[in-house]
């Protein structure tokens, strides 16, 4: 399997985001992990992007989409852009992580950066 396989099998685990599981969404980090984003102060640590996933979600999963465009790997860590998509009120954007290889060969993300994309408007 490909970096880039391996990678959007994990992204393609985000299902708990739409099933409104914010524990399983913090579970996808290192323990160490850090999330940036554009909507929200940043988020070190399990128990803080378990908690922002919990504001995130508390109005519903949605229908977050993550795919990625670029992945790479030195064997570890590895890196990944994706595009992601969390409909109307959320929008689209993408999202650089830097990824840690396991003890199981499983990878988990150690740092996230989201980055919006504003619609764009004409007039």
């Amino acid at each position: 399997m490909s970096i880039r396989d391996d990678l959007q099998s994990l992204f393609d685990a985000y299902a708990a985001y739409r099933a409104i599981d914010a524990g399983a969404c913090a579970a996808m980090f290192t323990p160490n992990g850090e999330l940036y984003s554009p909507y929200a102060p940043p988020a070190r640590g399990r128990p803080a992007i378990e908690a922002l996933h919990e504001i995130w979600t508390q109005d519903g999963g949605g229908d977050k989409q993550l795919t990625i465009v670029h992945a790479g790997s030195s064997d570890n860590p590895a890196w990944c852009l994706a595009t992601y998509s969390e409909g109307q009120f959320t929008g689209d954007g993408t999202s650089l992580n830097i990824l840690d290889r396991q003890i199981d060969g499983n990878w988990l993300i150690r740092i996230c950066s989201l980055n919006s994309v504003e619609p764009q408007t004409n007039g």
